[in-house]
């Protein structure tokens, strides 16, 4: 089987994506054709299927399940591209030149909000439901700041606003007995982060793991909490989702991959080691970094009561119009 990497970069405009391709192996300037990637053929052929990616270390599992051959075995041609914007991948499956992807649910969810046709396939990533989560607050030690209600009037950097970070950081602000509404967010990659709240230009910062861990080693810096714990336990991190044309048209091909996904997921899960392994090739990533990394829970089942979750707080919160239905937004 084929196994190709590019990358798929976000345009200026949405509705006009410039894919450039880079790194190992051929570079694809889009998707195959309809004829080309949908359905296989009667002769045992694989069916050629474009999976869109982050570059973030959960997304090895996808590589991780083609490497290991179980894509191959349920008939799919894989190649997988990442994407520096997690939004491109939206529009880039909804016109075609992605079949499926691999994102952030809430990201889903303001796409069917603004119109779009998607459907969530299967789950992907969760944080954890209790112990140590894979993303979290931290502040400064001396900051006074103790639960999530003393951001109030405060600045916080998350890498995007309107996304999981800002969404859970405000309910759990909430929960504490706070008032979300007077909380302030700042966009910041998460490599400025730190640096960032050490010269007391940030309050706290939203930080995943490996940043996380990083930060906490600096006796100066405490963790605030986590907020997808606090917000909705075990909060999907990633679903993997296509256009409702795409399932409609393909339903044999979206349910191979729906069964693919989730047999590489189970096995990625049970065998970390091993997923891990492949980070220094997949994100050049430090061995040891790799090797010891926090990883968020992979499980192939869609996790629909923390999705409708999910829907129901954004609306809440104003980050979508309504809530929408995710049991109608799934393929079963």
């Amino acid at each position: 089987m084929k196994k190709r990497l590019s990358t798929l970069i976000a345009g200026a405009s949405i509705a006009a994506l410039a894919l450039t391709g880079c790194g190992q192996g051929s570079i694809s300037g889009s998707a195959a054709s309809d004829s080309e990637s949908a359905g296989a053929s009667g002769d045992g052929a694989l069916t050629k299927v474009v999976v869109g990616v982050l570059p973030i270390a959960p997304s090895v599992a996808v590589k991780y399940g083609i490497d290991k051959g179980i894509f191959e075995k349920h008939g799919l041609d894989v190649e997988f591209t990442t994407s520096s914007a997690g939004a491109a991948m939206l529009p880039a499956v909804s016109t075609g030149d992605l079949n499926f992807a691999v994102g952030n649910p809430l990201s889903v969810l303001t796409a069917v909000d603004k119109g779009l046709d998607m459907k969530i396939v299967s789950g992907y990533s969760d944080s954890k439901a209790e112990g140590d989560d894979i993303n979290g607050v931290v502040v400064r030690a001396d900051s006074g700041i103790k639960d999530f209600a003393g951001l109030a009037g405060k600045t916080t950097s998350v890498n995007a606003l309107k996304t999981q970070g800002d969404l859970t950081i405000m309910e759990s602000a909430t929960i504490d007995g706070g008032d979300a509404g007077a909380l302030k967010f700042s966009e910041m990659p998460f490599p400025d982060m730190e640096a960032q709240l050490d010269r007391g230009n940030m309050d706290a910062v939203w930080l995943p793991e490996p940043f996380l861990s990083k930060a906490l080693a600096n006796p100066d810096n405490e963790l605030l909490g986590y907020p997808n714990q606090k917000a909705i336990p075990g909060l999907p991190t990633m679903v993997s989702f296509t256009s409702g044309k795409y399932a409609q048209e393909n339903p044999e091909v979206v349910a191979d991959f729906k069964a693919a996904m989730t047999e590489t997921l189970a096995a990625a899960e049970d065998d970390q080691a091993g997923a891990k392994a492949m980070l220094p090739e997949f994100m050049k990533m430090d061995a040891k970094v790799a090797e010891n990394l926090k990883m968020e829970t992979w499980d192939g089942v869609v996790p629909s009561d923390q999705l409708a979750k999910l829907a129901e707080l954004a609306a809440k919160l104003e980050f979508l119009s309504k809530a929408p239905d995710v049991e109608a937004m799934t393929v079963k």
